[in-house]
């Protein structure tokens, strides 16, 4: 069977938009190939709003050369989403919407694209001071395990669960949306384009020599401003 090749990718979303969904009321491009950061394996993510759906669903599939992400909203059901997104605080919904190229639209989107965007500008909710102890003592023990461990196998996961740690710690104290996997870097240099800098020298370090010092300087600075490292005295649920 003979491959298929790769259209451009707004007329590629047109033509999936108009085969599968010609009677939706508005659908959006998004993803990396509206930023401009689109790479060979990137797909395209395709918001649909749709008033004949009972149900919010996600698809995938491969059409005209791409694979696709279509993630399909009642009129009221991305309205769930943008809270659930807004209280995970990663707002990915939001995000795909706000940025997103107009494919159709019978005169819903502006709307749409306000809320996400207000969403988008007011931020997360600030962490209270119960969770932001609970983080402390969480990243204190993280980093204890690191600099006690001895084997390195086990270093190179606890290294893990510091990055993502310390990126949520920094960005939530912040009052910043937080991300994941790839995001987690982009959040960090939407913040704070130094300390993300910082932050990934300290962890290349790591992975590359083993070398961990960055890493317990990086953790104890971000634990600084709220009383250092936590554990004599820490209680929860007593």
């Amino acid at each position: 069977m003979k491959r298929m090749k790769r259209m451009k990718p707004l007329f590629a979303a047109k033509r999936f938009v108009d085969e599968y969904y010609p009677h939706c009321q508005a659908a959006v491009l998004a993803g990396s190939v509206v930023r401009g950061e689109d790479t060979p394996t990137s797909d395209l993510d395709i918001v649909i709003f749709d008033n004949q759906i009972e149900e919010a669903y996600r698809e995938s599939r491969i059409e005209y050369g791409w694979p696709i992400e279509v993630f399909v909203h009642s009129l009221t059901s991305y309205k769930t989403y943008f809270r659930s997104d807004a209280e995970r605080a990663r707002p990915s919904l939001p995000r795909m919407v706000a940025e997103g190229i107009v494919l159709e639209d019978s005169g819903i989107l502006s709307n749409i694209k306000n809320e996400a965007a207000e969403l988008l500008h007011e931020g997360p909710a600030l962490w209270s001071e119960q969770i932001v102890t609970i983080k402390r003592y969480m990243l204190t023990d993280a980093l204890g395990d690191l600099i006690g461990t001895q084997n390195e196998a086990e270093a190179l996961f606890i290294a893990n669960t510091l990055a993502e740690a310390i990126h949520e710690f920094v960005l939530r104290t912040n009052g910043q949306w937080i991300g994941a996997s790839k995001w987690i870097v982009r959040a960090l240099k939407e913040y704070d384009e130094d300390f993300a800098d910082r932050f990934v020298t300290a962890f290349d370090a790591f992975y590359k020599t083993g070398n961990r010092e960055g890493i317990i300087r990086l953790t104890d600075d971000v634990l600084a401003p709220f009383g250092g490292r936590l554990f004599e005295g820490y209680s929860i649920g007593k």
